[in-house]
């Protein structure tokens, strides 16, 4: 939890930042901010729960501050602090949800009660948020989506433990049990065609729905549409028969299901099933199987009804299985996440050692997928992968990169890691460029707004986003150097112009006079005008 105290007077923000006992509270930083603006930059920055603000501060109240607050986020809680008993400032508080309008000097009991307070009010409303009921209710209307991404997850080979099943089919009121299951591919064939870019999402629903009805009759049924365009029915029968029977009944309840789409749909379907297997260890395989068969077997033929044979009846060896699993290595690539595009390159060789360690075609797939995707990111990156791999290009040119897989590993790896430091110097040199705009705007406009919203808004860049990049280029934030710079610039000014502390004030971005004198006092010890005077 992380608590911002805002006052204009140094000593009472120093005060009761470092002397009160903020931690047996549970709050973990306290953030100082000198005015309403810091305060706001901050904010732009921290996942801030709580503030709490002096009334009469320069250039804008704590009652402004909490409606900036307030048009932002209404969680932050907001306690006021005030040497006046002003029932008007009393009012406005209480309009903008302040959980309390306390008097200077508070008393420690005081002040850490309203702090307690607003820390109960906050925890009560995040309870309620993330209720057992609240979470029921949200998970009941998301159902649908839910359970047809797990069903896709499954037929994708995503791996999930057996009591991660369990679970997930519990939560999702799924009645299915981990055993015996069968698999349904169904294809909309032509007739459905004219549906492609009005409706077809309402053919599907209904096709789906009239195989619920049918073989929901003998067994819970779970659809949905694949990524192939295909749609999946995973099915389990409600009491046990012979492997016999239900292999029958399925078939007679696939025909059924294929006359009554064509009698009420007018269109036709082509249905795959796979013979009974162990849900969910051998989902995905029988998945790949399906869509074997509709690929070899059924082809371009219409309104077949077939079982997929005995999976070691395979017409080819089987497909890999690692390197087609999200995420893939062209989007780990992408997303600069380089240990984790090692770790799936080292499980694809893994793959490759332990099913196809003496399959040059599988060796090949993998070294072209990979190359592929290295190609991908170079150009994407406005880069030849040849620039990037140097001599290493001549292996790939060659073919020579996939003759076997410990050349391919060697390979990979070792290109992946010139992708990294061929790109990595770019990536600080966009960090310098971008610390160099915001740097000469805040030098142009320091008169003006360069609050890191402003900044973000000219450089185009989230304020969270803007703070952290450069504080990683500089080591500092953006407020220090506008605050340094504001000094420098107020030091140079008082010793080289004769110009009043009061436009100085102005042309560096302070508005009260009074506030200016203040803060640099506070940063050198003298004032502006004894600073002038050499004092």
């Amino acid at each position: 939890m992380q608590m911002i105290i805002v006052d204009d007077e140094a000593h009472w923000v120093d005060n009761l930042s470092a002397t009160k006992p903020w931690h047996t509270l549970g709050i973990e930083q306290v953030h100082k901010a000198y005015s309403a603006q810091e305060a706001l930059q901050i904010l732009e920055t921290h996942p801030i729960d709580l503030i709490i603000s002096d009334v009469i501060m320069p250039e804008m109240t704590g009652i402004e501050l909490i409606g900036k607050i307030r048009e932002r986020d209404n969680k932050i809680k907001c306690i006021i602090l005030s040497g006046h008993s002003d029932f008007e400032y009393t009012k406005e508080a209480l309009r903008h949800h302040a959980v309390d309008y306390l008097l200077k000097p508070p008393t420690d009991n005081e002040l850490l009660g309203a702090v307690k307070t607003a820390i109960d009010q906050m925890k009560a409303e995040w309870e309620s948020v993330s209720s057992y009921e609240r979470t029921e209710f949200t998970l009941r209307e998301n159902f649908p989506l839910l359970r047809g991404q797990l069903l896709l997850n499954g037929l994708r080979g995503e791996p999930l433990t057996s009591e991660e099943w369990t679970r997930k089919l519990e939560n999702y009121h799924l009645p299915f049990r981990l055993g015996e299951c069968a698999l349904l591919l169904v294809r909309m064939e032509d007739e459905f065609g004219k549906y492609r870019n009005n409706g077809l999402h309402l053919m599907e629903y209904a096709i789906i729905n009239m195989a619920e009805e049918i073989l929901g009759e003998f067994a819970n049924v779970w659809g949905v549409k694949e990524e192939h365009g295909y749609l999946a029915f995973l099915l389990q029968y409600r009491e046990e028969d012979s492997s016999t029977v239900k292999e029958t009944l399925l078939e007679r309840l696939a025909m059924q299901l294929q006359a009554k789409v064509k009698q009420f749909l007018d269109g036709s379907l082509s249905i795959v099933m796979t013979e009974f297997f162990q849900f969910p260890d051998l989902l995905s395989d029988r998945y790949s199987h399906a869509l074997a068969y509709f690929r070899q077997i059924v082809g371009e033929e219409r309104e077949f009804v077939i079982r997929a044979g005995d999976l070691d009846q395979r017409v080819s060896q089987g497909p890999l299985d690692v390197i087609h699993a999200p995420p893939g290595l062209k989007n780990l690539l992408e997303a600069g996440r380089w240990d984790t595009a090692e770790e799936k390159l080292n499980a694809i060789f893994a793959e490759l050692d332990e099913k196809w360690y003496d399959s040059w075609e599988h060796c090949l797939e993998a070294g072209y997928m990979i190359a592929a995707s290295f190609a991908h990111f170079a150009h994407r990156n406005g880069h030849t992968l040849a620039g990037l791999l140097g001599e290493d290009i001549t292996l790939l040119q060659s073919s020579e990169a996939f003759a076997s897989i410990s050349k391919l590993r060697s390979w990979s790896l070792g290109c992946l890691h010139k992708l990294r430091d061929g790109t990595s110097n770019e990536v600080k040199d966009m960090r310098s460029l971008y610390v160099k705009k915001i740097q000469a705007y805040i030098e142009a406009h320091l008169h003006l707004d360069v609050s890191l919203r402003a900044l973000a808004d000219h450089v185009n860049l989230h304020p969270t986003h803007l703070s952290k990049l450069y504080k990683i280029e500089t080591g500092e934030g953006v407020s220090d150097y506008v605050f340094r710079l504001r000094m420098e610039t107020a030091c140079v000014m008082l010793k080289k112009t004769e110009k009043r502390v009061y436009e100085i004030s102005s042309e560096i971005g302070y508005l009260d006079p009074a506030y200016f004198i203040k803060v640099f006092k506070r940063q050198f010890g003298v004032t502006p005008q004894e600073y002038r005077e050499g004092k």
